[in-house]
């Protein structure tokens, strides 16, 4: 039996525990694992009540539409909002501030027929690839405690690696979603620019670089949560032209040296042996020289932080939020947000469009990009200290370990990563593949068949799922 939400969901709708015993094995669950700071807030309550009225709909046969009907789950303290789960972002700057409704990504998800039952641990206002708030608390990778799990959405991996839950919300602005999946053996997906809904607030818009959905333990529940939350987005953007996964042959692009960035032998055997899985399908194989990326990623990055700045110290002063309660990093964020000009931002983002370019060229030769997702295993907790104010040196420290992370976000294009193997630590090696505008299905249509390759296996049991 996989040990992912499909399951979970197929265990309920058979009656072989309702929703409710669903929900009481995660919180067992989450106290077990209380150490690893998964979780930022929990309120069993909320999740025991919605596992109530799910056991009622499928006892009436209501639940015929909903794929994971019964299944626990828990949001991200960033992003949303979710109604009755009071976000903070990681910070002492927000007293939990309690939505009164759900995001319209929000109302997606619920209506898979997940129950939310918290708040999944942060870094402060998403500011690093670790989730490591001093609001606490500090989150820890079950596959070593001394590890990061990733960030922003490190508690989400935490909380699914670890079988807590088998599916929870993440947000995405400049690796969030795939860099805590690569750290912990998950599946996740940037989609593409447009297609996920952000509004009606737009809290997590971020000028088009966010994109929220989930971290998963497989990619066939990450396949059926993107079909239930994508789509008719509303705005700001139009809808992209979706098309279905490609037949025939495809050409891969393999994208094996990263320039002066340090990647991993192990990490890119991993990207090596992920092409050549593809290849044995007849599928051909074409170099992707770093000259091609390299423009492109050094403009991604600055973009992600002068866009992540003026967000931030816009955030603040519409919130009317004090400053000096945050973290020294945060306040420096924040500053260079407000100095900066006008003419400044135009640039950065113009050099993201012109990135975007750079990559739609490539994508005229291959139908794909195959790359490393992380330089190396996942990083000692630490690594990403808050206590400086250098915001070029945070960036260039996240860029060192996802250096392909943040140009899926700013230039708009879908990025998935899932494990392939584990290292000689027993510590997963990720790999990440890019496509052109609207190919998310394709993404999705790669990961499930590299997933069949059965090179990663997870550590932990989902809760409620007999081993």
């Amino acid at each position: 039996m996989q040990h992912d939400a499909t399951s979970l969901a197929e265990a309920i709708r058979n009656g072989r525990l309702s929703a409710v015993e669903a929900v009481q094995a995660s919180l067992d669950q989450a106290e077990r694992h209380a150490g690893l700071g998964a979780i930022a807030h929990l309120d069993p309550d909320l999740g025991l009540k919605a596992a109530r009225g799910m056991d009622e709909r499928l006892a009436a046969s209501d639940t015929n539409t909903m794929p994971f009907a019964g299944v626990p789950s828990l949001a991200k303290d960033l992003g949303g909002p979710f109604s009755g789960l009071p976000v903070a972002a990681g910070s002492g700057m927000l007293d939990r501030l309690n939505a009164q409704s759900d995001s319209d990504l929000a109302a997606r998800l619920r209506s898979t027929g997940l129950c939310f039952f918290g708040l999944t641990t942060v870094p402060e206002m998403g500011l690093s690839l670790s989730s490591e708030p001093a609001a606490g608390p500090i989150c820890r990778n079950p596959l070593d405690p001394e590890l990061t799990p990733g960030g922003s959405s490190g508690g989400a991996a935490a909380a699914v690696a670890a079988g807590i839950v088998a599916i929870a919300h993440a947000t995405d602005a400049g690796g969030s979603i795939r860099v805590p999946a690569a750290c912990c053996g998950l599946v996740g997906l940037k989609a593409t620019r447009g297609v996920m809904p952000a509004g009606p607030g737009f809290g997590n818009h971020l000028g088009g670089i966010a994109s929220e959905l989930a971290i998963c333990r497989s990619a066939r529940d990450l396949a059926t949560v993107f079909h239930a939350a994508a789509g008719h987005a509303q705005g700001p953007f139009a809808d992209p032209l979706m098309t279905t996964a490609k037949a025939g042959t495809l050409r891969i692009g393999l994208v094996s040296d990263c320039g002066d960035f340090d990647i991993d032998s192990e990490r890119f055997a991993a990207v090596e042996a992920a092409a050549k899985a593809l290849e044995t399908e007849g599928h051909a194989i074409l170099p992707i020289s770093w000259g091609r990326l390299e423009k492109s990623v050094a403009a991604s990055g600055r973009a992600l932080a002068d866009i992540i700045a003026v967000n931030l110290a816009n955030f603040v002063d519409d919130a009317n939020l004090d400053a000096d309660r945050a973290e020294p990093l945060t306040q420096a964020f924040i500053r260079r947000g407000k100095a900066m000009s006008a003419q400044s931002l135009w640039a950065t983002l113009d050099a993201g469009v012109h990135a975007g370019r750079a990559i739609w060229e490539i994508f005229q030769d291959v139908d794909c990009l195959v790359t490393p997702m992380l330089s190396g295993p996942p990083l000692p907790l630490g690594s990403f200290p808050f206590d400086h104010d250098d915001t070029d040196l945070q960036i260039a420290r996240m860029a060192a370990f996802a250096p392909l992370a943040s140009l899926a976000n700013i230039t708009g294009f879908p990025a998935i990563t899932l494990p392939f193997g584990a290292d000689a630590r027993g510590l997963p090696l990720p790999v990440q593949i890019m496509a052109p505008m609207g190919d998310d299905l394709l993404l999705l249509s790669l990961a499930s068949r590299l997933e069949k390759e059965d090179r990663w296996h997870h550590r932990f049991p989902v809760a409620g799922l007999s081993t």
